[in-house]
């Protein structure tokens, strides 16, 4: 495996921010705390039998090794407008769930009330991908918001769905 240089580094994530993609929020209550991470790999539609999904985190990740323990995760893709909710829930420090209203389900999964879909999942595998990990996810229930449009992630920044 070769070294990239700084400049190669750069280059390449100024690519990889030209492609658009959807903002997720995986949370789930571990030792009764909410814990919660944010990814812009999240991809759909994996495979349908059985449901399945997946998403990158990376290796250096601190609250990826606490959210795996839980039996379930909440998936929350979100919406418009929850952009202060995506960062907060992103953030290293503080409460990241401080004024966000979300559900709990019987399994500790927690979803994001007004996201656009939420998912209840299983983690089914997690396969070492350089700096990252790909986890595969299996679904067991979704939600469906039809009156809310998605939140996206192009060119390092948010944006919104033009009509």
């Amino acid at each position: 495996m070769t070294q990239t240089t700084v400049e190669e580094t750069a280059a390449i994530k100024a690519a990889f921010a030209q492609f658009p993609s959807g903002v997720a929020a995986f949370s789930a209550m571990v030792d009764f705390t909410p814990e919660a991470l944010v990814a812009s790999s999240f991809t759909v539609g994996v495979s349908l039998e059985p449901p399945l999904v997946m998403f990158a985190v990376q290796n250096s990740s601190t609250t990826w090794p606490k959210l795996r323990q839980a039996q379930r995760l909440g998936v929350s893709v979100l919406a418009e407008g929850q952009e202060a909710a995506a960062l907060q829930l992103a953030s290293k420090t503080g409460d990241r769930f401080a004024g966000l209203d979300t559900s709990v389900g019987d399994s500790g999964a927690v979803l994001i009330d007004g996201a656009v879909l939420g998912f209840e999942c299983e983690v089914i595998s997690e396969t070492p991908a350089g700096d990252h990990a790909i986890v595969v996810l299996e679904v067991k229930a979704t939600t469906i918001n039809l009156e809310s449009k998605p939140l996206i992630y192009h060119g390092a920044t948010f944006r919104q769905l033009a009509a």
